[in-house]
């Protein structure tokens, strides 16, 4: 397995669970951000996770989704602030209820704080999608300002698990064969 934008980062539909076994790259005390463009027919982001690859100390991660701006994350427009990473490795999620619109290029954050041990993220390096990230964060940057990288091919293990909208037909009560 590999990280793959759609699978395991960036937008997906099915809660990823198997280890993505891509490069990595420490998180705690990043703010990282997963840029990708919600797909056709997204209404809204229900999961936000990521892959932590290593049992380390416990810590607090925060998720949020940014708005973009010419390829960069710009304002933050959601956020979950308060989540327990755990001490073991593996998939770390965040149920939320966040609408979007679909069409609409994203970015996916993920904030850790410090760990005794570093605490590692999985990537790759020509996956696509792209990422930015800034150091010394002590919370989710807001809004997130200038990067202190981006990697425009780079996809990290960080994902937004989306719903469909509903069609005009799923509004309406059906009776028999007739449709009110």
């Amino acid at each position: 397995m590999a990280v793959v934008v759609g699978t395991n980062s960036g937008f997906v539909l099915a809660t990823p669970s198997i280890d993505p076994s891509g490069s990595e790259i420490t998180i705690d005390t990043w703010t990282f951000a997963q840029r990708d463009t919600s797909p056709v027919g997204s209404a809204k982001i229900v999961e936000v996770g990521w892959y932590c690859a290593d049992a380390t100390e416990e810590a607090n991660y925060e998720v949020g989704l940014y708005s973009d701006s010419t390829d960069l994350p710009a304002t933050l427009l959601y956020s979950a602030r308060t989540n327990a990473k755990g001490t073991g490795a593996g998939w770390k999620s965040v149920i939320v209820d966040w609408a979007i619109s679909a069409s609409t290029t994203y970015w996916i954050g993920v904030q850790l704080d410090d760990t005794a041990t570093a605490t590692h993220l999985d990537y790759n390096n020509s996956a696509g999608g792209g990422n930015s990230r800034k150091n010394a964060q002590a919370t989710l940057a807001e809004p997130f300002g200038v990067p202190t990288t981006t990697a425009l091919t780079q996809a990290t293990a960080i994902y937004g698990k989306y719903e469909l909208g509903n069609s005009a037909t799923d509004n309406m009560t059906i009776i028999g064969e007739n449709i009110y």
